[in-house]
């Protein structure tokens, strides 16, 4: 393979596309996002954990290009979507992304070319709603003019230890012929191939990855409840159970779920359930707990605050990280915009600090936080802190002489104030 598209230049499409590069595949980077595409061209990163070196040389390698241009589909063998799929404000699946991704391309579909969708969806997707989108569009059919498949993203921003090159890809194809055109493609860039018999079957694994983990963090978050009107340190019980070597995995409760995968993908796999009449009790209960932490944890505020002989409202609350999850950037669906929105709802003034988020950028379901900068790691000022993403930076910062109370909602503070609480 010569060269590839990857659409939608992302925390998930843009370090597709340098692996491609490393492995001596041109690639085309394709988004709507003009900034985006000229910051790339210029050799700059404008993620975090992806290192702007690692752009620079992929651009002097005269593999890496970007643009806004959808015509230029014509010029590759692939193209990889890569493109949201959030939730609308019913909870229902949004897939306009990958929709108006599939009108744009269509009308310049190359007969031999592959399509892969990688972008988490319900069961059904691939070989219905985008099929028809592309055939439509083109005139061509999938699995005789072109090759259409399913492969689920598997990055996991900010984690070193997880070498995406080591994950193994899991691949379903409309027509076998489909599936191991897809193979063949990622075998340039994964070690490990797994067929499998179909897109859906690929739409469900996907599914059931982060619906596991959302279905234990609800386990977690319930049980921290629990052991804490018991008098029991829920962490500590954790601790414990985890030195079992079989049967037992550690997860860890928290102020909410955050991020573009585990709180969005029960809610897909819910919606599509109800088409065929089935209900998802387990996964919706989960999904209920899980979505009920940012109020549990405004009320231990509330609580802390009382104890110390101040109201919540006109209170000034630090809220401490901002990103989804540590040492990332990445702030979609953060559990810390829904505490400062409670928060400031019950008139406290929030204001955030976040070694990674210097300003908030614009969002659909936040849009009164929009241009707000971050302040300064430092008590003045303040009547709280309340710490909800567990950077290194607060796991290395000393907070023992801060004469405010710190609420710690990941556990994560080793230098503690006299005034430390866990929520």
């Amino acid at each position: 393979m010569k060269k590839v598209a990857i659409i939608g230049l992302g925390y998930v499409g843009l370090p597709l596309a340098l692996r491609f590069v490393r492995a001596g595949v041109a690639a085309l980077g394709l988004d709507i996002d003009a900034v985006k595409c000229t910051r790339l061209n210029a050799g700059e990163s404008y993620i975090k954990h992806v290192p702007a070196t690692a752009v620079a040389e992929a651009r002097q390698s005269g593999r890496l290009e970007a643009s806004t241009d959808f015509a230029r589909i014509r010029e590759v063998e692939a193209i990889l979507i890569c493109v949201p799929t959030p939730l609308d404000a019913h909870h229902e699946p949004d897939m306009s992304h990958v929709f108006r991704t599939g009108e744009s391309l269509a009308p310049h579909l190359q007969r031999g070319q592959l399509v892969v969708l990688e972008s988490t969806t319900y069961p059904g997707t691939t070989d219905t709603d985008l099929r028809k989108i592309l055939e439509t569009g083109s005139g061509l059919l999938a699995g005789k003019d072109f090759h259409l498949a399913f492969s689920p993203e598997r990055e996991d921003p900010g984690n070193p230890a997880c070498d995406a090159a080591r994950v193994p890809k899991v691949v379903g194809g409309l027509t076998s012929a489909c599936r191991d055109r897809a193979v063949a493609c990622y075998t340039h860039v994964t070690d490990q191939v797994v067929p499998v018999s179909s897109c859906r079957v690929a739409e469900a694994a996907k599914l059931l990855e982060n619906i596991f983990r959302a279905v234990n963090i609800a386990l977690v978050n319930e049980l921290k409840v629990v052991y804490t009107a018991m008098g029991i340190d829920v962490w500590e019980v954790i601790e414990a159970a985890k030195t079992k070597p079989f049967g037992f995995m550690p997860f860890y409760p928290g102020p909410g779920l955050g991020g573009h995968c585990i709180p969005i993908d029960p809610h897909y796999l819910a919606w599509k359930a109800r088409e065929f009449g089935q209900n998802t009790r387990f996964i919706e209960l989960a999904a209920e707990i899980n979505e009920a932490m940012p109020a549990l944890v405004a009320a231990k505020v509330a609580d802390v605050l009382n104890g110390e002989g101040t109201a919540l409202r006109g209170a000034r609350i630090l809220l401490l990280g901002l990103a989804y999850k540590p040492n990332v950037d990445d702030d979609r669906e953060s559990p810390a915009y829904a505490l400062m929105r409670l928060l400031e709802n019950k008139g406290a003034q929030v204001s955030y600090h976040d070694p990674n988020v210097p300003v908030i950028r614009p969002t659909r379901e936040y849009p009164e936080f929009a241009g707000r900068q971050a302040a300064a790691l430092a008590p003045t000022g303040h009547d709280l802190a309340l710490l909800v993403t567990a950077h290194d930076d607060y796991r290395r910062h000393d907070f023992s002489s801060w004469k405010i109370p710190l609420v710690d909602t990941r556990n994560c503070v080793a230098h503690r104030p006299e005034r430390y609480y866990r929520a």
